[in-house]
């Protein structure tokens, strides 16, 4: 996305009413869920997250953790 057209999404949603604005970040807000969750998943598949699992589970067993 190049400047001039960031400039044109900002100009509209500068204009959109209460209700279209709550509308927009609810819209927004399930975009970008989804989002991060598909990079999530392609990290994990990738096994990205591997050596944080193993730390996690490591200081499990020790018992070096905070219940919630």
């Amino acid at each position: 996305m190049n400047k001039s057209n960031l400039g044109e999404i900002e100009r509209a949603v500068s204009q959109l009413s209460r209700e279209e604005l709550a509308k927009i970040r609810a819209w927004f807000a399930e975009f970008d869920a989804a989002n991060w969750d598909r990079q999530f998943e392609t990290d994990v598949a990738a096994g990205r997250l591997d050596a944080l699992a193993d730390k996690a589970l490591k200081d499990l067993r020790k018992g070096n953790y905070t219940d919630l």
